[in-house]
């Protein structure tokens, strides 16, 4: 029912629709939508161990560890993601030694979407970084000597007492962050990664229907980010400490 009427749409207003009334578009569309939340969801798993990780090292007693990172966070910071995104596709990815497919050929050791989940979890992660470090030093320092008076190592403390102080501090800014990361991989496009802006390029071509498909993808990015937002505020919500980091 609601195929015909986006047919009768497009037959008699010339408004092509044509990822709900055609098989093969919606379906092409489809796989885009699941591979840009596959790719998403990757990357802020990804991008949030590498932020506590970070974190975590800056608190090292060597210096060594503490200026490792600060150079990390300062090249992901002050390089656009786009060049990261090449940089690690064509730069480090064709020193890479090809791998034989199974039928006889050989192919690079990571495909596209791979080198995407990496380039950007390491983009966005940098920001993490600073997020849950703002965290962790917004914890009263007696909690951590606390913690160690308890017998408690230093990363024992970390882990157990001030990260999840840490965390909650830095929900807001993390949330921020988060929504910055699904909005910024769209950038997937420039390497061929078959997320939605890719598949509804490739619709917008055979169908000729470019400000249609441009307001497809505006919705669709609204609502993915606007559940993102949702679920994010209400973990923010359960997790409070009343009187602590509001």
């Amino acid at each position: 029912m609601i195929a015909e009427w986006f047919k009768a749409l497009y037959e008699r207003h010339g408004i092509n629709f044509s990822v709900f009334y055609d098989k093969v578009d919606a379906a092409t569309f489809l796989q885009g939508l699941l591979t840009t939340v596959e790719l998403s969801a990757l990357c802020i798993v990804l991008s949030v161990l590498v932020g506590i990780a970070g974190a975590g090292l800056q608190l090292s007693r060597l210096r060594i560890v503490r200026r490792a990172v600060a150079l990390y966070v300062a090249f992901f910071r002050n390089t656009p993601p786009l060049a990261q995104l090449y940089f690690f596709y064509f730069g480090i990815g064709s020193l890479m030694t090809l791998v034989p497919d199974g039928t006889g050929g050989t192919r690079p050791l990571f495909d596209n979407f791979t080198w995407a989940a990496v380039s950007m979890s390491l983009f966005a992660g940098a920001f993490n970084v600073e997020i849950f470090r703002a965290g962790v030093e917004a914890v009263p320092r007696t909690t951590l000597e606390a913690a160690e008076s308890l017998g408690f190592s230093r990363l024992q403390a970390y882990v157990r007492v001030v990260l999840p102080l840490a965390f909650r501090i830095s929900l807001p800014a993390l949330n921020n962050n988060l929504v910055n990361l699904v909005k910024t991989t769209t950038l997937a496009y420039a390497i061929a990664v078959p997320e939605m802006l890719y598949v509804s390029s490739q619709i917008w071509s055979d169908e000729l229907n470019v400000p249609v498909m441009m307001n497809v993808l505006l919705v669709c990015y609204f609502v993915l980010v606007g559940v993102l937002v949702y679920l994010m505020h209400r973990w923010e919500r359960a997790i409070r400490v009343p009187g602590f980091g509001v």
